[in-house]
């Protein structure tokens, strides 16, 4: 009714006017019957009022949709009123709904083959890095470890690729399972053997062999190799441990990976996760993308844990992966 009535405030003016400027030139032509001009004015009245009331009630729901906003462009093409006005609205909305539809599922099934080649030029590069790994290894001199440490960065870069694209269709891709965090952990310190020997750092794992919680192994194994990696990289040279270790916390169980690296600026700290961010030991370390841990926080909260990170420049970084409510 409040948007009904703005919009006539014209309409009512200039009627108002229009009686008034007419009783004005009978008045000025010498016209004095009172109660006549009068009764006319009280006709002109009630013919405003009728049409207002017949203009509201034909269009009734236009205004209500107008006032009260849908939430969705489907609800707002719903049948509003036979009215031309509202008739016309109507079309054009369904007009531009169907147009959007179109375009929803053309960027999809863009999307979708965007995705599909992703993955088959990931899977497709892995075999040529494959076979020139199995090279080196057969192979001794420095050269050749420059090459098998190449390679181990581009299968690297390759993971991430392909979590990446993945995490657009994670809940087509995620299966919740009882696993135990030692092996996980055991399993991805095998994963990291030679960067670790390369890097001059150990892995001291204080694991909890009957620590079990409920969570998707694939994407938690990724997780705790990307931190793990980055854990590995930020204190190269350092000779000293890199340190996986679980406790409880009230109903929570926390797994604790941490470093004694060149750690990240207070500054830097609340933009880590941001996708992207590489922040001041981006710009010493050129091999750093911003996505890790960007890719790593959004994983976390897709399967419902938590994450938590501290760090002191010089002293090293300390991540934690928080299972709340875990099985024990």
């Amino acid at each position: 009714m409040k948007l009904f009535l703005r919009e006539h405030v014209p309409l009512i003016g200039f009627s108002i006017i229009q009686l008034f400027v007419t009783l004005s030139v009978y008045w000025l032509d010498g016209y004095d019957h009172l109660s006549t001009a009068l009764y006319s004015v009280f006709l002109g009245v009630c013919l405003l009022i009728g049409y207002l009331a017949f203009r509201y009630f034909s269009h009734r729901r236009l205004y209500n949709k107008l006032s009260t906003p849908s939430k969705t462009l489907h609800e707002s093409i719903q049948e509003m009123d036979s009215a031309p006005l509202s008739v016309a609205i109507q079309d054009v909305l369904e007009t531009q709904y169907n147009y959007y539809q179109q375009q929803l599922k053309t960027w999809e099934y863009k999307q979708k083959e965007h995705l599909t080649f992703i993955n088959q030029w990931v899977h497709q590069m892995k075999t040529p890095l494959s076979v020139i790994e199995l090279i080196t290894q057969e192979e001794d001199g420095e050269s050749f470890e420059s090459i098998a440490e190449e390679i181990d960065r581009m299968k690297y870069g390759l993971e991430m690729v392909l979590y990446m694209e993945r995490l657009e269709t994670f809940e087509q891709d995620f299966y919740v399972e009882r696993v135990s965090l030692q092996d996980i952990v055991q399993e991805v310190v095998r994963e990291n053997k030679l960067l670790f020997i390369r890097s001059y750092v150990y892995p001291e794992v204080k694991v909890n062999p009957n620590l079990i919680v409920e969570t998707d192994r694939k994407w938690l194994r990724f997780v705790i190799n990307q931190v793990l990696s980055n854990a590995i990289k930020y204190s190269a040279g350092s000779r000293k441990n890199v340190t996986m270790a679980t406790f409880e916390e009230g109903r929570s169980i926390i797994l604790e990976i941490q470093d004694h690296g060149v750690g990240i600026p207070k500054e830097d700290l609340p933009r880590v996760f941001r996708p992207f961010y590489t922040g001041e030991n981006g710009r010493k370390f050129k091999e750093s993308t911003g996505m890790g841990l960007y890719l790593v926080k959004s994983i976390i909260e897709k399967m419902d844990h938590d994450i938590e990170i501290e760090s002191e420049v010089g002293k090293g970084t300390k991540i934690r992966i928080i299972f709340p409510y875990a099985s024990r």
